[in-house]
């Protein structure tokens, strides 16, 4: 995300697709759920109590989510305007972290509370040992699928200020009146945001201010064609609610593989069972991608999720392969420590914290010196 952040806007095929496929930054998050499924399967291999390691994964996700509230809410205006505070009627209530949290607590429950007793001999009863897990992410995923496909979404609209005047507020109509549309504007994913959290709540720079509908320098942001739709500049929320519902799916298959670690030792079973189901999530993600099931980061799409976590099971095992088969560990150490130090390093790079305090630092050098 660092280098998306500083190069996506001069290489554009790293930087965010502007609304349906995949470019590099969007398998960043679905990634990164991934192995937070993985370490818990590691993490909670055994739970002396139930209780005490349930409030223990809460509070930790509390932590995170109060952290994201602070990076992504509006305290931060970034490094080109150094003031702090946020205005509380329009805080964004859910950014990267918080979806982290979410995922995280949901997947760390399910490890803690619904585990079988069975013994663990082959693929199958392995999956009959953690059958109540796989029962949760197809539960999650019928759910979402039928709320993205099957809600009405309304008319609506929005106001943003006025171009010729800060103070004055400019409305926008959307006509929508449609069940199942996975478009920017009238999709069931952004309805359920403004119902919910607000309109005024939601991300105000969205990825499809990049579309050719949108940009006259698509995929880069630029001026509005004359004909843009109304929607364009409409606040959407990237890490929404009924969005993130995938996203707990995406950590409980990452569980899953991490399950293979804790109960399988010899490395081609270990391959064997991460290589059959990767391989069948990326082709059922594409043949769904091809059938008209578009995959699509913003709205977190049943197919992004299977392309993505296909991708990051595949990946995972060359990994695997690399540095714990053939032992190759050298060029995996930068790897190793920044995931050792992901989150200080997001915080610090990602947020721009680090050129905040770089930038204040030197402020205060010069106004010293004058």
């Amino acid at each position: 995300m660092i280098l998306v952040d500083d190069a996506g806007g001069l290489i554009p095929a790293i930087s965010h697709s502007p609304w349906n496929g995949v470019s590099l930054a969007d398998f960043v998050m679905p990634f990164f759920l991934f192995i937070v499924g993985v370490s818990l399967a590691l993490a909670y291999k055994r739970v002396s109590g139930r209780a005490n390691a349930t409030k223990k994964a809460v509070f930790r996700a509390i932590k995170l989510s109060i952290l994201g509230l602070i990076l992504q809410g509006g305290y931060f205006h970034g490094i080109n305007n150094l003031t702090f505070g946020v205005d509380i009627t329009r805080i964004r209530w859910m950014g990267i972290l918080q979806r982290i949290a979410v995922a995280y607590l949901f997947a760390a429950a399910c490890e803690i509370w619904l585990k079988g007793d069975d013994d663990v001999k082959s693929g199958f009863s392995l999956m009959r040992k953690y059958r109540f897990q796989m029962m949760v992410a197809l539960s999650l995923t019928i759910m979402y699928m039928a709320l993205l496909y099957g809600l009405y979404v309304p008319d609506w609209e929005y106001q943003i200020s006025s171009e010729s005047s800060t103070d004055s507020l400019k409305t926008y109509s959307v006509k929508c009146g449609v069940r199942g549309d996975t478009g920017p504007g009238c999709n069931a994913v952004g309805m359920i945001d403004r119902k919910l959290l607000g309109i005024q709540h939601l991300y105000r720079r969205p990825v499809y201010a990049r579309t050719k509908e949108c940009s006259i320098n698509s995929p880069d942001h630029g001026p509005l064609p004359a004909d843009a739709p109304s929607w364009c500049q409409a606040p959407f929320d990237p890490e929404g609610i009924l969005s993130s519902v995938m996203a707990i799916v995406t950590c409980l298959i990452g569980l899953h593989f991490g399950h293979v670690i804790v109960h399988f030792m010899d490395h081609k079973d270990r391959i064997l069972q991460w290589m059959i189901p990767s391989t069948f999530f990326v082709v059922v993600g594409f043949l769904l991608d091809i059938s008209g099931m578009h995959v699509n980061k913003v709205l977190y799409t049943f197919s992004y999720t299977c392309v993505t976590a296909g991708a990051a099971g595949l990946l995972f095992a060359g990994t695997y392969i690399l540095v714990d088969v053939y032992g190759f560990r050298c060029p995996t150490m930068i790897f190793e420590w920044m995931g050792m130090h992901a989150l200080i390093i997001y915080i610090l790079a990602a947020c721009n914290i680090f050129p905040i305090l770089i930038q204040g630092s030197t402020g205060s050098s010069l106004r010293i010196m004058c």
